[in-house]
């Protein structure tokens, strides 16, 4: 069966694209059989993209540590565990809640003080291709590390060498590398060759690391030493940043001194909604993903998605058209609220909800041409992890945190041991040019200096009565949105145990390009027929797994911790 889907994926397509193609069909092969883990315990649990990332964070609270402690620690050690996405050279969002309420951390990566609104353009006015996702002038000024000590400064009780000695015996000492980033990076490892950081750190006697193999990485170690000794001036000043500066000036990038000494966190209010008498937590620009899960969430909750004469096609129906409005709202509306006037509080009304899906026809799918942003009233106004925390002291955080593509833009810090992103790709560079995720963006996401670039990224917390419930998020670009949002139905609404909500397959749509991506098993021949006889369009069976969303929730007899059963992840609890 497999293999008839690759060919037919595979026919007709470039002889690039079918390589990499075959390169994460191997992906999968590797892990279709993987169960995914769960974790269950009375005190604390993580849920990571990895299982030595997650044990690090219930080793910080088994020595006295919150969940903050727990998810900062987690953290730096994803940068030495889960290259490809856990980073110290990128960028995120965190969401933490504590018996107080809740604060959402924005560590989003900024534009270089001297980026310009044409800086991917050529004379002619064309996007220069590949230039804002595989040189160095594609990397904004990184946030992760800010980010991380300003959540453990505000609220850690642990010291910070204690935080960070995890990571740095990880790196120092080496893990044996498992099957799934072996194949990542020889899947790379002729982009890795270009640069001789990237070619140092994942090569071994001039050969990709193989799976199994001890991996040690001494530069990334003595990086984290500095950091654990001096906080952010151990990576923002001193030898750091000038290995970081000189790494993006021989590709002619703009990242200067100056940009990284001024970058600065911002704590701000977190989107709020209701649904279904849960409060639902989010980001708030510049992430798209907490308006448009609440704007998504406030279009369904009139209909009975529960109602067991339903069939299953008819609420896959309803969310598609949810998400048509939603993604089309993005393009228009969305961008970092510091630059521009995004108009929070009317999106994720119910209000504009109830407007907005008000020519929601449950017989037939909508035209994506003829949907254009909703009209709003005047007013004064691919590569990511995500992991979750709780704790028994009613501490929940939800981190997403990026390089933006896969292993950023495959340039490694010479001597720093850390990844650049590639996050630049995320601005609309161009009006109506759809970025490396199909997204299309517009003035509210033009490139400016120190702006931040809007994002899919969506760490939800769900309460129930103040405390917290579910903390969940996946990466996936695009998908991030869809992912968050069908774990939230699958629990709140279809009633499904965590394990099963996080591993049902998942369908995605996203206004533009008109089409359905779905999973294997997530719809079956009378569903897929339903869809058409709606006048759906572009059904298309993904070639890879949508989303990886880690999950953790709350229940009277404990926590439980769900890895998602698409990657090789982990989950622990004690």
């Amino acid at each position: 069966m497999l293999c008839g889907l690759i060919r037919r994926i595979h026919k007709n397509m470039p002889q690039l694209m079918q390589k990499k193609l075959v390169f994460y069909f191997l992906i999968i092969l590797a892990h279709w059989a993987h169960a995914g883990t769960l974790a269950e315990g009375k005190q604390g649990a993580v849920a990571s993209r990895s299982a030595l990332a997650s044990q690090v964070g219930v080793a910080i609270m088994q020595q006295g540590g919150n969940a903050i402690d727990a998810a900062v620690a987690v953290g730096f050690a994803l940068a030495v565990t889960y290259p490809s996405a856990g980073n110290l050279g990128g960028g995120g969002f965190m969401l933490i809640h504590t018996p107080e309420g809740v604060q959402a951390l924005d560590f989003r990566e900024t534009a270089p003080a001297s980026a310009t609104p044409n800086m991917f353009l050529d004379a002619q006015g064309q996007v220069i291709a590949n230039s804002s996702v595989t040189t160095p002038l594609s990397s904004g000024v990184p946030g992760s590390v800010a980010g991380l000590l300003a959540a453990w400064e505000k609220y850690g009780t642990l010291p910070r060498a204690q935080i960070m000695a995890p990571a740095i015996k990880l790196a120092e000492q080496g893990f044996n590398l498992p099957a799934d980033i072996a194949e990542q990076i020889a899947g790379h490892y002729d982009e890795f060759r270009r640069y001789p950081g990237s070619f140092k750190s994942f090569s071994h006697d001039g050969k990709p690391y193989k799976a199994g193999e001890l991996w040690q990485q001494p530069e990334l170690a003595g990086t984290l030493k500095l950091i654990a000794a001096k906080g952010r001036d151990g990576f923002y000043k001193g030898i750091t940043a000038d290995r970081l500066v000189a790494e993006v000036k021989r590709g002619h990038g703009k990242i200067s001194h100056a940009d990284l000494e001024s970058y600065q966190v911002i704590w701000r209010s977190p989107i709020r909604g209701h649904y279904r008498g849960f409060d639902i937590w989010g980001m708030p620009p510049p992430s798209s993903g907490g308006v448009l899960i609440v704007q998504m969430l406030n279009m369904l909750e009139p209909l009975n998605l529960a109602n067991p004469q339903a069939s299953r096609s008819e609420n896959i129906h309803a969310m598609i058209e949810a998400e048509r409005r939603a993604y089309a709202d993005r393009s228009e509306h969305l961008g970092d609220a510091d630059f521009y006037p995004v108009p929070i509080n009317q999106l994720i009304s119910k209000t504009y909800a109830k407007k907005r899906f008000a020519d929601f026809n449950p017989a037939k799918a909508s035209d994506s041409e003829k949907i254009a942003a909703g009209i709003l009233w005047s007013q004064e106004s691919h590569e990511t992890t995500h992991y979750s925390v709780m704790d028994k002291y009613g501490n929940a955080v939800a981190v997403t945190t990026t390089l933006n593509l896969d292993y950023g833009n495959k340039i490694m810090v010479e001597g720093a041991g850390f990844l650049l992103n590639n996050e630049m790709d995320d601005f609309a560079i161009k009006p109506g040019y759809a970025n490396s995720f199909g997204l299309i963006g517009s003035k509210a996401n033009a490139i400016a200096p120190r702006k931040r670039m809007l994002s899919s990224m969506s760490p939800t917390i769900v309460t129930f009565n103040g405390a917290p419930m579910l903390v969940t998020g996946s990466p996936g670009g695009s998908t991030i949105i869809t992912t968050t949002l069908q774990v939230l139905l699958n629990v709140l609404d279809y009633h499904m145990s965590l394990d099963k909500a996080v591993a049902a397959p998942r369908v995605h749509h996203q206004w533009q390009p008109n089409k359905i991506f779905y999973e294997a098993g997530a719809l079956n021949e009378q569903e897929l027929l339903d869809l058409k006889n709606k006048h759906h369009t572009g059904l298309t069976l993904n070639p890879v797994p949508i989303g990886d969303a880690n999950s953790v929730i709350k229940a009277t007899s404990g926590f439980t911790a769900a890895s998602d059963p698409r990657n090789l992840g982990g989950a622990a609890a004690f």
